[in-house]
């Protein structure tokens, strides 16, 4: 499995490690990231449905660190957590929610956590909404239904808030990641999709969004920390800072998320 700039990553977490040595073992630390012409590579290991925001404040991160390269393994937070935990080099870990973080924080891979957004829950459909979906109720029985596996922090979210709203779904599949339902639905391989509020505003027009009535009920809390075995803590640092400055969080309002609770 490669880990490239800016791609999603794919595969199990041996194979992640593997991939990734020579990126982490070969590059020097972040105080000779400005006065080296050798690249320092950051590696960020972010919840799927931050892609869009990350990717545009690494860009902004870069231009204000010469010879620092950003790198990213978006995935589904538990995919992450767990790599993390199998050894698999990382720099930075942000998750999609508390409880899945906590894994990290308790294993002793990462050290002091900070929220840096909220998110929440919406349905979305191919543009034009074809099976007249109109929200968690029983326009969704003839919707092919897709949702995230409750093991992920988006899947965990849509099983409370079904609970709390006396909703049983009977989706057609449940993805690892938020970002696959999201594919699903504008390919039109599914007719309805509960993601967060952000996949939404990132999918424009190639999606309806159908608001949940009393989605606020359930609120996703985004972490960040460093990874201990960081190579670049310093940079690792300026990178969780960056995403908590008043430039960071204005991306992050720029793509649908809430701000800190």
């Amino acid at each position: 499995m490669r880990l490239t700039h800016r791609i999603m990553a794919v595969g199990t977490a041996v194979a992640l490690s593997a991939a990734m040595v020579g990126c982490s073992s070969s590059k020097g630390s972040s105080s000779d990231a400005s006065s080296s012409t050798q690249t320092t590579v950051l590696t960020v290991y972010a919840a799927a449905s931050l892609t869009a925001g990350y990717d545009e404040m690494a860009t902004a991160f870069e231009a204000e660190h010469p010879g620092v390269d950003v790198q990213f393994n978006y995935a589904g937070s538990q995919t992450l957590v767990d790599q993390i935990n199998q050894g698999a080099p990382a720099d930075v870990l942000a998750t999609a929610n508390t409880s899945t973080m906590q894994k990290a924080v308790d294993a002793g891979t990462v050290g002091e956590t900070t929220e840096f957004a909220t998110n929440v829950l919406t349905i979305i459909t191919p543009a034009g909404n074809p099976a007249g979906v109109t929200g968690l109720d029983a326009s969704l029985d003839n919707a092919q239904l897709v949702i995230c596996a409750p093991e992920v922090p988006c899947g965990s979210a849509t099983q409370q808030l079904t609970e709390k709203l006396g909703v049983t779904l009977n989706p057609v599949s449940e993805e690892q990641q938020v970002t696959d339902v999201v594919g699903k639905v504008t390919s039109g391989e599914a007719t309805a999709g509960i993601v967060y509020r952000t996949d939404a505003k990132e999918a424009g027009d190639k999606v309806t969004e159908v608001p949940i009535a009393g989605a606020d009920q359930v609120v996703n809390h985004y972490p960040i920390a460093t990874v201990n075995e960081s190579q670049h803590a310093e940079l690792a640092q300026q990178f969780v800072d960056y995403v908590l400055s008043d430039d960071g969080q204005a991306t992050l309002d720029k793509y649908g998320f809430f701000k800190a609770a």
